[in-house]
């Protein structure tokens, strides 16, 4: 009898202690510029000394689920260039604004004491690469993350999917391209009515899959084509222009991949691009410099196979840590630049702007690892006849903006594992980046999974989508 009420006490006390461990606080807000009274975008929102945050969306406004264990810890909110603003976990008051005030350091002041340091905006930027190999990851490690992949005109979403990942690094000084790996866990939302952009991924695939067969979109029909060809050269063509592996892989991962063959900043980056001192600005008590990126004397190609993606030149921001020079953040564009380059993109897409990435970064035991990223381009899916002389003027405008999507991936990065079984127990699974595959949704995985929080437009534009999509299913 004793050893049976024993037995139940315990199975209580260990529902409970799992209970508690198990237990979140989530906290919600909207962080504003004290001065202007507008609402901060990409603000860092964080539990400090853990890998738990998220940034506000382009209302401002975050939300984040912190576990009970951190609730006695001090939850911090920056963005470069205002003063921190922290409290403990606990003690957060979610009802009213979070106002950041201006914080910028004296760029003369700095300049004066530092005389043994690098003046110029290119002397600190090649300083700053050079410190990559102590300021990046030395050991395999893994991160959990979330993805919002989305593609819309200028009017509405056509296709949304938002998704849990990992992705498994092994160290900055080994090549990406066989040592980084990215694998989807759950799919959370999944809409897509891209159909219109299939007879142009269709015309493209056959052309570099099929070389005997020779047509155009304009003389194909949607109608005679079957669903899984379709689909089959969507996936394709999604994959070269925006995949998650070329994300990771490829040039325009700037920072981690700056030590590969023809890096944009690799050896000779100077040639392609220029870099100026701005100022210096703070962000949570440290200094940082404010670097304007200029074009050089090349023109900057990405080297796309089957894609015509030269003649570019770069513009941006970057922002590099005064103490250790390590990269916090980078704002890059590419913009059309070569005579060939400006016809197409004016042509195409209606616009010079080709890529524009966006990458933060965040320290964690003396090391930097990716914290957002945002990456947007343009993606031809129909040809069209672009002839406005011959096509009345509202014709002419539908067609245009359903020639080409505005694709944009953001990557929020929630949690980091450096623990070495971990890692191996990880790499021990099956891993596919693929965003295509159908998954059942995971109600109690995603309950308390930090996401990526919608602005109020895209909320809007998302139920819109969701209703078209059900629509189109019946």
């Amino acid at each position: 009898m004793r050893f049976s009420f024993l037995k139940y006490l315990f199975g209580i006390i260990f529902c409970l202690v799992g209970a508690s461990a198990l237990s979140q606080t989530e906290i919600k807000g909207k962080v504003v510029d004290f001065t202007q009274l507008l609402p901060i975008e990409s603000a860092s929102v964080y539990v400090q000394n853990s890998t738990i945050g998220t940034i506000t969306n382009a209302d401002g406004k975050f939300s984040l689920t912190v576990p009970e264990k951190f609730v006695n810890d001090t939850l911090v909110i920056s963005s470069i260039g205002f003063k921190s603003y922290k409290t403990p976990v606990k003690e957060f008051d979610g009802s009213m604004d979070i106002f950041l005030e201006e914080d910028i350091a004296s760029l003369d002041e700095v300049m004066i004491i530092a005389e043994t340091r690098p003046k110029t905006g290119n002397d600190i930027v090649l300083r700053a690469l050079e410190e990559l190999p102590d300021n990046l990851p030395e050991q395999p490690y893994l991160q959990k993350g979330f993805l919002r992949h989305k593609e819309r005109n200028k009017k509405e979403f056509k296709w949304l999917i938002e998704a849990a990942f990992t992705l498994y690094d092994s160290s900055f000084a080994s090549g990406a391209k066989d040592n980084l790996k990215v694998n989807i866990d759950q799919i959370r939302k999944s809409y897509d009515l891209r159909d219109v952009d299939s007879l142009f991924a269709y015309t493209s695939y056959l052309k570099y899959h099929e070389h005997k067969v020779k047509v155009r979109s304009k003389t194909l029909r949607r109608d005679t084509i079957e669903t899984a060809s379709l689909v089959k050269a969507i996936k394709w063509n999604d994959e070269r222009v925006n995949g998650l592996d070329n994300l990771f892989k490829g040039k325009l991962n700037l920072i981690r991949n700056a030590n590969a063959k023809g890096a944009l900043f690799g050896e000779g980056v100077l040639k392609t691009h220029q870099f100026k001192l701005d100022t210096v600005l703070v962000e949570n008590d440290r200094k940082l410099y404010k670097i304007k990126i200029l074009k050089g004397g090349d023109y900057v190609g990405l080297n796309t196979k089957n894609i015509y993606n030269e003649g570019f030149e770069p513009e941006g921001w970057l922002y590099i840590y005064w103490d250790n020079y390590a990269f916090k953040k980078v704002d890059y564009k590419l913009v059309a630049a070569s005579p060939a380059q400006k016809r197409r993109s004016k042509s195409l897409f209606d616009t010079l702007v080709n890529h524009k990435l966006e990458l933060t970064y965040k320290a964690y035991n003396d090391k930097m690892y990716p914290s957002y990223i945002y990456y947007e381009t343009p993606k031809l899916v129909q040809v069209g006849n672009r002839s406005s002389d011959k096509i009345d003027k509202k014709k002419a405008k539908a067609n245009r903006e359903e020639q080409f999507y505005y694709t944009v991936q953001e990557l929020l990065f929630t949690e980091i594992i450096d623990d070495p079984l971990q890692v191996e127990q990880a790499l021990q699974q099956e891993w596919s980046s693929d965003i295509f595959v159908s998954r059942p949704y995971n109600a109690t995985f995603w309950k308390n999974y930090n996401v990526l929080l919608e602005s109020d437009e895209e909320e809007q534009l998302i139920q819109d989508l969701s209703k078209r999509a059900s629509l189109f299913k019946e």
